[in-house]
């Protein structure tokens, strides 16, 4: 893997028959600690500039709208654990299926999401990561989110769980 990066993940999982050049190592393992919570500047610069994230809440496109995304997880949970990747195919894009479990902070409310998630590169450099939740992306992305709405509609109403946590009185 590429040296200054400080790339967490470097224990990639691969399926039977799938094997990963260097370069594709290091830009799986850098969207694995991206996914955890653990984006730096560094692992961003190996990202186009018109680079795009893409999952069933948002889409991302260029440099400061992905940075904003990847920053954000940590604001928005305050845990976020994988349960367990693979990369299934090392073409272009990189395929990999991941289960990942989060906890929003501040109300605890808690999701385990099975994802495929595709990275797409040119030259070394990402171009576009899609997050398909349970395999696929809805029509409904949503650009530009604000982040504690598209986390209520991901993890439903706060007002929901709090009705819940109180019995039903808010």
């Amino acid at each position: 893997m590429s040296s200054g990066l400080n790339i967490e993940n470097t224990n990639i999982k691969t399926a039977p028959g799938v094997s990963l050049e260097g370069d594709q190592k290091t830009l799986v393992g850098s969207v694995l600690d991206l996914f955890a919570g653990r984006p730096s500047l560094e692992k961003l610069q190996l990202w186009k500039d018109d680079g795009v994230f893409e999952d069933p809440i948002t889409i991302a496109q260029g440099r400061k709208q992905y940075e904003a995304q990847w920053y954000g997880l940590q604001s928005a949970f305050s845990e976020i654990e994988r349960l367990s990747h693979e990369v299934t195919s090392s073409g272009n894009p990189i395929s990999m299926n991941m289960k990942t479990r989060y906890v929003v902070k501040g109300i605890g409310k808690e999701q385990t999401i099975s994802s495929v998630v595709n990275i797409f590169h040119e030259g070394g450099k990402i171009t576009k990561v899609e997050d398909k939740w349970d395999g696929k992306l809805p029509d409904g992305a949503i650009a530009n989110p604000s982040s504690l709405g598209k986390v209520e509609q991901m993890f439903g109403s706060l007002a929901a769980v709090e009705q819940e946590d109180t019995g039903g009185t808010i």
